[in-house]
């Protein structure tokens, strides 16, 4: 079973098929599960959609049908929050989809969190909840900060956002994986991409607490555009990359 397993995999262009093989083997309750799971996978379906969690920052982080997947290069982010994060923060993960991003600041930071996540996709609600759940976090839904309740305005110490900053008309060149399975609210961010960073940018001042920082997730190429409008904001700004993960991050800061 184990070697068709494989070769089905590796026939449908899976190019870690020993490692996803023994995955799909993992996640099936038995043979006839396993047989529906490889179908999934060979229909193109994300391998972290099929067996219902995501690697992420050393955790299993629940994921499923319609979910954004957390990125490997977004590890990056949480590394610089973590960094930033001192005990008993208030951390705000916005545009959270399955929470990955807070409930792994919240999982490396000694001392605890206070950890709240919000999001506009219902679905991927389901799976923040459960995946903030362990650290206390509280999950709210709602466009941006529509959806937090009042009594965080002028709490937030770490700001952590990855948003969606792909422009239109390069979601065509995305993996299929991605376009088909993801929701397309977390992938397109507008005509350069940039939307919805400039409604978290001109947002931000009235949530972060005094000295506050917002990480946001961006491109190399599109850095500069996501800088300016924090700065626009009011906020001193900074923009730290990751060769090994293709990663880029600005971090702003509120005044003191």
């Amino acid at each position: 079973m184990m070697t068709s397993l494989v070769e089905s995999l590796r026939a449908a262009g899976c190019v870690f098929a020993e490692e996803e093989a023994e995955l799909l083997r993992g996640a099936a309750r038995d043979d006839a599960h396993l047989v529906e799971l490889l179908a999934r996978r060979v229909g193109g379906e994300p391998l972290e959609h099929v067996v219902g969690w995501a690697e992420f920052c050393g955790l299993r982080v629940h994921v499923g049908a319609g979910a954004f997947v957390p990125r490997r290069r977004t590890e990056f982010l949480v590394q610089e929050a973590v960094a930033l994060t001192r005990p008993g923060a208030v951390v705000l993960d916005l545009c959270c989809g399955v929470g990955a991003l807070g409930a792994a600041v919240a999982a490396q930071s000694p001392g605890g969190v206070e950890l709240h996540a919000a999001d506009i996709d219902p679905a991927a609600l389901a799976y923040a909840r459960r995946n903030v759940a362990p650290y206390g976090g509280r999950v709210w839904e709602g466009d941006l900060y529509a959806a937090l309740p009042a009594g965080l305005r002028g709490r937030v110490d770490v700001l952590v956002v990855n948003a969606p900053y792909v422009p239109t008309e390069e979601i065509a060149l995305m993996p299929s994986e991605a376009r088909r399975h993801e929701p397309l609210v977390s992938l397109d961010g507008g005509a350069d991409g940039l939307d919805v960073h400039r409604r978290v940018a001109a947002g931000a001042p009235a949530w972060l607490a005094r000295g506050g920082r917002l990480l946001i997730e961006t491109s190399a190429r599109q850095a500069p555009s996501t800088a300016s409008a924090l700065t626009s904001a009011g906020l001193s700004v900074r923009a730290v990359t990751c060769e090994e993960r293709h990663a880029t991050v600005v971090i702003a800061t509120a005044a003191a």
